[in-house]
C-alpha cells in the first residue's frame, strides 16, 4: 500500500519506470515472438596455378583468373539483393511465412504498415533478417539468417549458399569464356594480318617482276664481279701484247673486248644500283613488306600460344564456394533476450527519471 501511494505521490516515475518496464515485461516475457538464428561461414577461392611469365601471363591474370575477396564481395551483395530474395520467394514463400499471424506485430512483415506489402517492403524487411560479416584476413563470410523456427531459418541460409555456389559457378563461366573468346579474337585479327602481309609481298612481286631483290642483287654482284675480273684481265693482256709488239694484230679484238666488257658491267652497275627501278630501290620495298609479313607470322604465333594456354586455363573450375562450416539447426531461440531487454529498459527509465528529477529540482530551486 505504501508503494502504491508512493507512486501515486510520484506520476515521473510511474511513467518514466513502472509503465515502460511492465510493458516490456508483457512484451517481452509474453508477446514476443521466439527469433531463431542460423549460421554458416563459407568463403570463394580460387585454385592457385602458375601460368606463363611474362606478357602472356599478365594477361592471364588481369583477365580474371586470380581473384577471391571481390568476388567474395559479389556473393555477399547478391545475398542481400532483390534477386536473391525474388528467387527465395517464389521457391519458398517468404512473405507468407513471415505473415504468419503467430508472430507477433513488432516482427511480422507489413503488420504495422498494412498498406504497404510491396516487394521493396518485403526487401527492407528480409535484409533485416540477413547478417554478412566479412573477414578479409581470412577471407571467410559468416552468413547469418533469423526466422521464426528452425527448420526455416536452416532452409534460407542452405539456399542462399547454394544460389550463391550457383552465382560462383556463372561468374567463373562468363570469366573463361570471356578469356578465350578474347583469344580467339586475337588468333583471327592475327591470321587477318598474316594473309594481308603475304598478300602484300606477292602484290610487291608481281608489280615489280622480282622473287626476291636480295638474293637477286647477291646473284648481279658476283656476276659483276666476274666481269670486273675479265675486263681486268683483258685490260692486262693489252697492255702486255703493246708492251712487246705495238702492231700486233691481237690488239684490236682486245680493245673490242674491252669496250664490251665495259658497257655490260655499266649496264649491270644501273641495273643493280641506278636510278628508277634498281634492285636496290626494289629491295628497300621488299624488307617493308617482308618485315610487315614475318612480324604478322610471329604475332599469329603468340596468339595462337595464348588461345591454347587460355582453353587449358577454361578447363579448370576457377572460382567455387567452399562451405567451411554449413548452416546449423538451431535448437533454442537466440532473439529476443529477454531479461537483458527488460533490465535494459529498467534502467533506461531509471537514467530518465533521475535526470527529469534533477531538472524539475533545478527549477523550482531557481523560481524560488
Amino acid at each position: 500500500m505504501k508503494l502504491l501511494k508512493w507512486l501515486g505521490r510520484n506520476p515521473l516515475f510511474l511513467a518514466t519506470v513502472v509503465i515502460p518496464t511492465t510493458l516490456a515485461a508483457i512484451y517481452f516475457g509474453l508477446i514476443a515472438s521466439d527469433i531463431y538464428i542460423s549460421e554458416s561461414r563459407f568463403m570463394v577461392r580460387s585454385p592457385q596455378k602458375p601460368v606463363a611469365a611474362g606478357a602472356l601471363g599478365t594477361l592471364l591474370q588481369g583477365a580474371g583468373f586470380a581473384r577471391t575477396l571481390d568476388d567474395q564481395y559479389a556473393v555477399s551483395d547478391f545475398i542481400l539483393s532483390r534477386d536473391a530474395l525474388r528467387e527465395l520467394n517464389d521457391e519458398m514463400g517468404l512473405a507468407k511465412k513471415f505473415s504468419d499471424p503467430n508472430i507477433d506485430l513488432a516482427n511480422r512483415f507489413a503488420a504495422l504498415e498494412w498498406w504497404d506489402k510491396s516487394f521493396e517492403a518485403l526487401h527492407r524487411y528480409y535484409q533485416r533478417r540477413i547478417s554478412l560479416d566479412l573477414d578479409s584476413r581470412s577471407s571467410i563470410t559468416v552468413l547469418r539468417v533469423s526466422a521464426f523456427t528452425p527448420q526455416d531459418a536452416q532452409n534460407i541460409n542452405r539456399r542462399l549458399l547454394a544460389m550463391s555456389e550457383r552465382l560462383v559457378n556463372e561468374m567463373s563461366e562468363r570469366s573463361r569464356e570471356d578469356i578465350v573468346r578474347f583469344a580467339q579474337n586475337e588468333v583471327k585479327a592475327a591470321e587477318e594480318r598474316a594473309k594481308a602481309a603475304a598478300l602484300a609481298v606477292a602484290a610487291f612481286r608481281v608489280d615489280k617482276s622480282v622473287v626476291d631483290p636480295e638474293r637477286q642483287s647477291a646473284f648481279q654482284l658476283q656476276q659483276l664481279g666476274k666481269l670486273q675480273e675479265e675486263l681486268i684481265a683483258t685490260k692486262t693482256q693489252i697492255a702486255q701484247v703493246r708492251s712487246v709488239s705495238p702492231e700486233n694484230f691481237q690488239i684490236a679484238p682486245l680493245v673490242t673486248r674491252q669496250a664490251a666488257l665495259q658497257k655490260e658491267i655499266d649496264a649491270e652497275l644501273a641495273r643493280i644500283a641506278g636510278r628508277g627501278g634498281s634492285l636496290i630501290n626494289k629491295a628497300t620495298g621488299y624488307m617493308q613488306v617482308a618485315l610487315e609479313r614475318e612480324f604478322a607470322e610471329k604475332q599469329l604465333a603468340t596468339a595462337l600460344t595464348l588461345l591454347e594456354t587460355a582453353r587449358d586455363e577454361a578447363q579448370r573450375q576457377q572460382l567455387y564456394l567452399d562451405e567451411v562450416v554449413q548452416p546449423n539447426l538451431p535448437d533454442y531461440p537466440s532473439e529476443p533476450r529477454r531479461l537483458r531487454s527488460i533490465a535494459v529498459v529498467l534502467l533506461v527509465g531509471l537514467v530518465v527519471w533521475i535526470i527529469l528529477e534533477l531538472l524539475i529540482a533545478a527549477v523550482r530551486e531557481h523560481l524560488d
